[in-house]
């Protein structure tokens, strides 16, 4: 029996074998899956259209996959898988600062594909939906976090945060004054091993203060502690 309410996802790739076997597994995993070829097409259909999730290729004609990613977080919070086949360190800094919520590198197998779908649909889900107390807020100095709402203030200003980047300031703020390493925080946000996957907590960490901190250079709130990972400091 098909199940109700399929989450839908739109596959931004313009080779078409790849993104027809994506579109195949997903499918096969309880899915609907939506194809664009294009940077441009993509964009309309992800701006549009009501998807649940978007796997963006970055090498596209016209339109590359950081600009349609960028054009997308400005508008939604839905989560943004980005792929490609460079492995370069400098494409996944630039992705996740754009506001991705993960990089997959080519070659990946299908089976990782919708495991890290999963998670990512997974962890939206608990963090959109379901009520929340009024008063689930959390106050430190000058920032105040309504975790109901999902609002970040700093000094009375609200600061604008992806999902991934609100999820990872929460964790260090409702765990005050304790050390993480990158790989504790990437299992905790990412639900999946950090397997070369250190510069995603590095680059949110980094939004996070260019956001928070009155001097992010010298932060007052998130500490680096050389050699071990990331403290918030209450």
């Amino acid at each position: 029996m098909e199940p109700e309410n399929k989450q839908s996802i739109l596959i931004i790739e313009d080779e078409e074998a790849i993104a027809e076997l994506e579109r195949d597994y997903l499918e096969q995993s309880g899915f609907s899956v939506a194809l664009a070829g294009d940077g441009a097409s993509g964009l309309a259909r992800a701006i549009e259209e009501d998807f649940d999730l978007v796997i963006l290729d970055i090498m596209l004609p016209g339109l590359d996959g950081f600009s349609v990613c960028k054009s997308i977080r400005e508008v939604k919070n839905i989560p943004i898988l980005l792929v490609s086949a460079k492995k370069d360190e400098s494409d996944k800094v630039s992705g996740l600062g754009l506001g991705a919520d993960d990089y997959i590198t080519k070659p990946f197998s299908p089976s990782e594909l919708t495991a890290r779908v999963r998670a990512h649909l997974s962890r939206y889900a608990r963090l959109t939906g379901g009520s929340r107390a009024a008063n689930d807020v959390i106050e430190v100095r000058s920032l105040h976090i309504d975790k109901s709402a999902r609002r970040v203030l700093v000094n009375g200003e609200e600061r604008l945060f992806t999902n991934k980047e609100f999820d990872l300031l929460v964790f260090l703020a409702e765990h005050p004054n304790q050390v993480f390493s990158k790989d504790e925080l990437f299992r905790a946000i990412w639900a999946m091993e950090a397997v070369g996957e250190i510069a995603t907590v590095t680059v949110h960490i980094k939004k996070i203060r260019e956001k928070i901190e009155p001097v992010p250079g010298s932060p007052q709130f998130i500490e680096t502690i050389w050699g071990v990972g990331y403290r918030f400091r209450a």
